[in-house]
């Protein structure tokens, strides 16, 4: 919503004092235009915006490409023209070397690396389920011993329940007295595959083992009857159709083209060998895990360790199988620490050591045809040698960015604040030229927050925040700065300037300017911390800077506060803060009106009231309107019982007068003290407008009717009383905004509104459009706006506020009427 209230000018004058006041520009130029839609347009109306827009470009140009006035013509990777000496002894550093060097560094430091908990935590889920998957299969295979080891060894029984079918068999022939009954009973183990990396014994160790199980088996038949050792014969046959079922198993459970943790092994270890192996599987992953396995290590380190960690803790046979089961766990548990990361490589590139350059006088720094290294360019600028100047193509270029950054902002301009006028776009070009003058003072802040706080309050957050927006982005291209000093002022300026347009109270204003500093200091904080590996090295010192940025966000929004009120009385703004001050029941020109005419105080706000409801529903400035209604009638206070709402039924002026003529000046008059009025307690030029613009050019009908009957009392118009019709009508302008417009029409319904008791809805709808009609025929709203779409909306939001006040009350009973009422009721 607007925030104040101007016009573009395009008409002929016709009360020069009166648009004088109002504030008006007139360009006086001896050639115009043909007439467009009845009004005379000068060729200056249509060149200003071309000139005005070309001292925009060309002063933010100036003002904000300060790093193109002084670069240097002999730079890096130039050719020097002629040979250049040095003109004395010097020992200077090599800035772009050293900050090269640095730059390798930062980049050559290795990576710290942290250990990730949620890959551990996967690790040992992972290890966990090998391990329970274990326990499933060597539960399907009967564990050994599956006899008592006084009847057969466990390294025998080890051997029979792996032994090939072939080998069983030979050792039964061998054992001459086993039933044959006995031989058959369990199925043979040739239909089970043995997995690939089944291990088997060396030939020499397998005949040995099969000789010794002959030879057990024989001493344990001689002792027992042949029942008792066909049953130990039948153990060993279910021992070993469990084992080729688990074998089995093992192959079914690895998926296709996987390699396989399990094989043979898993079911040969003993209960203790295999509780000793989850034990140590579990220690070992725990160590690796805390040592650290960063990405990309290779399969043959995690081996080797894995097999240096195992080396005394498992049964030999159970080594193997305890390395595949934990590579099969292990995965990469190391993340980089990117911010100790950093923090390594900034302490590795402040260990850099400058990079420094001597000379001697008259030695040659680079000869004539030689492209200029980094070195040599440090010394040629030392010594003045490399032609800094201004680089005009870079600054054009600058200046056509600057041109899209001003259309842009014209576009938002005419988008969202369409009223501005050049005393408005001065002051913007003012505001904005103080953040390059301040940062050329060498200040280690911008002033984006003033900035932002003041173009909010004064023309809206929309046109604020497009202000500091492209301001910020600009000032990073034409002027060097510290990245966090500037993102920091420009993220407080654009806060500042998005809530400033919304707040109605210096008092709200300020709590903002807190909330801007807290801004400021936090955005500086999250940038340095970001951008700087080594503050958290230094936090402390990072700390008061954020602290000092806090409190220079804190210092402009007080700096824009002081200047808020000047800049408001220098550029006649009319800003919510200052309507809302203005509106003040308490001002001295208010309390004057209350109680000099208190009747027109009472129509001042019922009128407003009217105003505000239409203003509202039209979407026109609520706060102008009423401000402004309050400060329409000030004139009156001039001859307060020349207007019948002062006359509080005394009797009236006029009729004593009996002078048509001289009744009317002094009704007219009212106008022209209310300007001078307002001129002295300096009411901004938007107030003073509602002034003359609520009469418009109106006839005063009443005085003009009753001239008329008079006229037949004089042989002659005499010049002081003339029966012209414009005599009778007031000065004007005709309303020139919506919202002067909407009080016009307020003005004139009050009266008639106020003298309606019982009327109906309709009857009171009726008259409204009535005397709204009759100011649309007489050509007082043809320059306000408004439409006659909207002079019905009008009608219809004045009979209902009307009717919101003339509500009725529930009678008395006529008992109670003639007492008086009791303490806390309302009569």
């Amino acid at each position: 919503m607007p925030h104040s209230i101007d016009h573009p000018i395009e008409v002929e004058i016709t009360a020069e004092d009166t648009l004088a006041e109002r504030g008006d520009a007139r360009v006086k130029a001896p050639v115009t235009m043909p007439v467009r839609h009845g009004r005379r347009v000068s060729v200056w109306h249509y060149a200003r915006p071309a000139l005005a827009l070309t001292v925009t470009v060309v002063t933010l140009t100036g003002a904000i490409g300060q790093r193109f006035y002084n670069q240097p013509r002999l730079a890096v990777g130039k050719v020097a023209p002629i040979t250049l000496r040095a003109r004395y002894d010097a020992h200077i550093e090599d800035r772009e070397s050293t900050e090269a060097k640095r730059k390798e560094a930062r980049l050559a430091t290795a990576p710290v690396w942290m250990v990730n908990p949620t890959a551990n935590q996967e690790i040992s889920h992972k290890l966990q389920r090998l391990i329970e998957q274990g326990n499933t299969l060597r539960s399907q295979a009967t564990p050994l011993p599956f006899v008592s080891p006084t009847i057969l060894s466990t390294p025998t029984q080890v051997y029979l329940q792996q032994a090939e079918e072939w080998e069983w068999r030979a050792i039964q022939q061998a054992v001459d007295e086993i039933p044959l009954s006995f031989r058959t009973q369990a199925p043979p183990l040739a239909s089970f595959s043995p997995l690939p990396s089944q291990p088997l014994l060396p030939p020499s160790e397998n005949t040995s083992a099969q000789q010794r199980a002959i030879a057990e088996l024989r001493v344990f038949q001689r002792t027992v009857s042949p029942p008792a050792f066909a049953q130990v014969i039948n153990q060993v046959n279910q021992a070993r159709h469990q084992y080729a079922t688990a074998l089995a198993a093992i192959a079914a459970a690895t998926p296709p083209d996987t390699a396989s943790p399990y094989d043979a092994v898993l079911l040969a270890l003993t209960p203790e060998e295999w509780q000793t192996t989850q034990k140590a599987l579990h220690q070992v992953a725990r160590r690796m895990m805390t040592q650290g396995i960063p990405p990309g290590l290779p399969t043959s380190f995690l081996r080797e360790a894995a097999n240096l960690q195992f080396q005394e803790m498992v049964p030999p046979i159970a080594k193997p199988l305890a390395v595949r089961l934990l590579l099969s766990s292990l995965q990469p548990n190391l993340i980089e620490d990117k911010e100790q990361t950093r923090v390594r490589a900034e302490q590795a590139a402040r260990a850099v050591e400058p990079v420094m350059v001597s000379i001697r006088r008259g030695e040659i720094i680079v000869q004539a045809a030689e492209t200029i290294t980094p070195a040599q360019f440090a010394l040629l600028d030392h010594f003045d040698l490399s032609q800094r100047g201004l680089n005009w193509l870079g600054l054009l270029g600058f200046g056509g960015i600057v041109t899209i950054g001003v259309g842009l902002f014209w576009g938002l301009q005419r988008r969202f604040y369409p009223q501005l006028r050049r005393r408005d776009r001065f002051l913007l070009l003012l505001l904005c030229l103080s953040t390059p003058a301040f940062i050329a003072l060498h200040l280690p802040s911008t002033n984006l927050a003033m900035v932002g706080l003041l173009v909010g309050s004064f023309y809206g957050s929309n046109l604020g925040v497009a202000t500091v927006g492209l301001l910020s982005l600009l000032l990073p291209i034409g002027i060097e700065l510290q990245w966090g000093y500037w993102l920091a002022s420009a993220v407080s300026g654009l806060l500042a300037a998005f809530f400033a347009g919304r707040l109605r109270s210096r008092e709200e204003l300020a709590l903002l300017g807190g909330v801007v500093g807290i801004t400021q200091a936090t955005t500086y904080l999250l940038v340095t911390f970001t951008l700087s590996a080594a503050a958290g090295t230094i936090w402390h010192s990072v700390l008061l800077d954020a602290t000092i940025q806090g409190a220079k966000g804190v210092l402009w929004s007080i700096i824009a506060l002081g200047l808020s009120p000047y800049l408001e009385h220098l550029f006649d703004l009319v800003t919510p803060v200052r309507l809302a001050e203005l509106a003040n029941p308490n001002r001295p020109l208010l309390k004057r009106l209350a109680t000099e005419a208190p009747g027109t105080f009472q129509h001042t706000l019922f009128v407003a009231t009217l105003a505000e409801a239409a203003a509202c529903a039209l979407g026109c400035n609520v706060e102008l309107v009423r401000t402004g209604t309050l400060y329409h009638d000030i004139g009156k206070m001039h001859d307060p019982q020349g207007f019948i709402e002062n006359q509080m039924g005394g009797p009236n002026k006029h009729d004593q007068l009996d002078d048509p003529w001289l009744s009317v000046a002094i009704i007219k008059k009212h106008v022209s003290e209310g300007l001078v009025m307002a001129r002295r307690y300096r009411l901004p030029k938007a107030i003073r407008a509602f002034i003359p613009e609520h009469q418009g050019t109106m006839l005063v009908s009443y005085f003009y009717q009753q001239a008329q009957q008079r006229a037949g009392e004089f042989s002659a118009p005499s010049p002081d009383r003339p029966l012209d019709e414009a005599y009778f009508r007031y000065d004007g302008p005709i309303p020139q905004s919506k919202e002067t417009g909407i009080v016009m029409l307020a003005d004139s319904c009050e009266a008639a509104l106020r003298s309606l008791k019982d009327a109906t809805h309709e009857e009171a709808l009726r008259m409204v459009n009535k005397i709204l009609r009759a100011r649309w025929q007489d050509n007082q709203l043809v320059d306000s706006g408004l439409s006659r779409e909207d002079l019905a909306q009008i009608a219809e939001i004045f009979v209902f506020v009307w009717q919101q006040y003339n509500h009725k009350r529930i009678p008395y009973p006529k008992a109670l009427s003639t007492q008086a009422p009791a303490i806390g009721t309302c009569p």
